[in-house]
């Protein structure tokens, strides 16, 4: 059975986050998406926990269900926490993420951390000065079974590897705990192919997942693995993924890492970008107002890589980019992605019930990764059709993000699109 498990969100509770960011609306965008195992992000806020514990029931060892069983989607503990210290000669922000296999356990890490000072009320992604590695001695004292893996590794503000305040290998932020990090999760603007690019990493899982900050966002990076549906539970999905067989941990599902905010060095105040080498000639510096340049995260990759881009570690998982099915539409149309053309084609195709599928409305994965070109066709229309399997093939064009501005997809030229828009309905465009 193929389950697509999205472990990384975030809840009403924290900063800059949807307020539609509740248990119900979770699960059923998680079965819109067509994601099996969604993380409940945020645990560590009592006011989140508290409305988990009274909308969630354990139905399989260590996951969850809504109790008024208004989606099918099960529910892992997950959270993010933010630490911020003070180590060598920097001052070090890191995010990490937290998984627990039930509630009894995620009280325990509670407990722990409230022992030793951090604010979990503040934010849903609470900032406290606990250490890499004593976030992972009171994790782990919780219960052997928690699991603590770095958060969107190479992004330059709070990642593990990132440019302004990270580290240079997993050994130097976790000390003597790093024997218990096996994953890092890449983030939006990294891809498994940058991360082989590093001979130290080859010893992890490589994780991806959404860090959703809005119900739409949900799944725009995942993970498949191959689990029975009777062996589906908190357990064998850290087996699966810390195992990275190939026949159980299928692949990751990826945004195309130009697309991520942090990919390219750049200054978003003079709307300026570059790549590493010309970084380099700039000597770091922005040559319209002369501050220094964000470097992002394929010049940290660069700094750390004792590899060629491209070369492949054995044993490694795959991978696909893939771009949401909305920002598809836009691009289609040449539109926003919150435009009632976008909104309304998306809950058209995603609503449609085909004869040959037993479990309901199509979902949008079976869309983006399984249904073909004839099918989608019938959901929605030829031209987005064809801009699906060219997103499939890669065929896309990206403009890279930088300094907090995410990158631009591109899967037509304009002169396609215009087509699109001011052909007459029974011509087709391609």
């Amino acid at each position: 059975m193929r389950i697509i498990a999205d472990l990384q969100i975030h809840s009403k509770y924290s900063r800059a986050c949807s307020q539609d960011l509740n248990p119900k609306n979770i699960g059923a965008w998680a079965d819109k998406k067509g994601i099996a195992v969604v993380g409940t992000g945020d645990f560590t806020h009592p006011k989140w926990l508290m409305e988990l514990k009274e909308n969630l029931v354990e139905t399989k060892p260590g996951l969850y269900q809504l109790k008024d069983k208004s989606a099918k989607a099960y529910f892992m503990l997950t959270s993010e926490v933010s630490s911020i210290y003070k180590q060598g000669d920097k001052v070090r922000r890191i995010h990490n993420m937290i998984w627990a296999p039930n509630f009894s356990v995620v009280d325990a890490i509670i407990s722990g951390l409230e022992k030793v000072g951090a604010n979990l009320k503040s934010d849903g992604r609470p900032i406290m000065g606990v250490h890499c590695d004593s976030l992972v001695k009171i994790v782990k004292a919780a219960d052997e079974q928690a699991e603590v893996i770095p958060a969107h590794a190479w992004t330059p503000h709070f990642g593990l590897f990132g440019s302004l305040s990270g580290f240079n290998s997993v050994e130097e932020a976790f000390g003597d705990q790093s024997k218990y990090i096996r994953a890092i999760e890449t983030g939006l603007s990294s891809d498994p192919k940058m991360n082989w690019q590093i001979s130290g990493l080859d010893k992890y899982a490589l994780t991806s997942n959404s860090d959703a900050h809005s119900l739409r966002k949900i799944g725009r990076e995942a993970n498949v693995f191959e689990i029975p549906e009777d062996k589906l539970s908190y357990g064998e999905i850290i087996r699966v993924l810390y195992g990275k067989n190939p026949k159980e941990f299928l692949y990751t599902i990826e945004f195309f890492p130009e697309e991520g905010k942090y990919h390219l060095d750049g200054h978003r105040d003079c709307k300026f970008s570059c790549e590493p080498a010309k970084t380099k000639k700039l000597k770091g510096l922005c040559p319209v107002c002369g501050k220094k340049l964000l470097v992002g995260v394929l010049s940290r990759v660069e700094d750390l890589a004792d590899r060629e881009y491209g070369f492949t570690p054995q044993r490694v998982i795959p991978f696909k980019s893939l771009i949401p099915l909305e920002e598809i539409i836009a691009e289609t149309y040449g539109v926003g992605t919150q435009s009632k053309k976008v909104v309304g084609m998306y809950n058209q195709m995603t609503n449609f019930k085909f004869q040959i599928l037993n479990e309901g409305p199509v979902t949008e994965f079976q869309i983006l990764l399984d249904l073909s070109r004839e099918e989608i066709g019938k959901l929605g229309n030829i031209e987005i059709a064809e801009a699906v399997m060219r997103v499939r093939e890669g065929r896309v064009r990206v403009e890279g993000g930088y300094d907090g501005v995410f990158g631009k997809i591109h899967i037509f030229d304009q002169q396609e699109r215009d087509k699109v828009l001011k052909k007459p309905k029974q011509v087709s465009l391609f």
